[in-house]
């Protein structure tokens, strides 16, 4: 099984980490509707490569993690929030979504945190026994918080200490 090369993003990712995004979209763990033509930036004013860690199995970009504050507070700049993990559909299984947690904590702490949070969707089984693994437990629960096809949806806030 091949080994999952981890990097910062480049501005050079842009157009590929749009299209990845676009082509894993799903009521499983986004919130926003379907991407439709014409397209979003993949980085804009609030999000760059800066924010971003890329996976990448035999040279090709497989998978993202966004890195953020949670808030412009000076009180709260001891805590980054990851806003965003996507993994190709062919790549899944194979560990990139845990390399880029375990990445993603350790750029955590390089960047001075004590604190990684999350949110997932209550309905987002795979994803939240991943971060379960690596660690995360549920810190708060907002029940029906989002209507996604019909369905009120919890938003399930997971955190751990660095």
């Amino acid at each position: 099984m091949p080994v999952p090369f981890i990097r910062h993003a480049t501005l050079g990712d842009e157009e590929t980490l749009g299209r990845l995004d676009r082509v894993t979209w799903s009521p499983l763990h986004s919130v926003q509707p379907r991407p439709q033509p014409p397209y979003e930036p993949f980085y804009n004013e609030r999000f760059g490569p800066r924010d971003h860690l890329v996976a990448e199995l035999d040279g090709e970009v497989v998978g993202y993690i966004r890195l953020a504050h949670p808030t412009p507070l000076v009180c709260n700049a001891h805590v980054r929030q990851i806003q965003g993990l996507v993994v190709a559909e062919q790549a899944r299984g194979v560990g990139v979504g845990r390399a880029l947690l375990r990445a993603v904590r350790e750029e955590a702490r390089n960047q001075g945190a004590r604190r990684l949070t999350l949110r997932v969707l209550g309905h987002n089984t795979p994803a939240r026994k991943l971060y379960e693994a690596e660690g995360f437990v549920v810190e708060g629960i907002l029940p029906g918080e989002f209507l996604l096809e019909g369905e009120y949806v919890d938003d399930v806030l997971m955190g751990c200490s660095l």
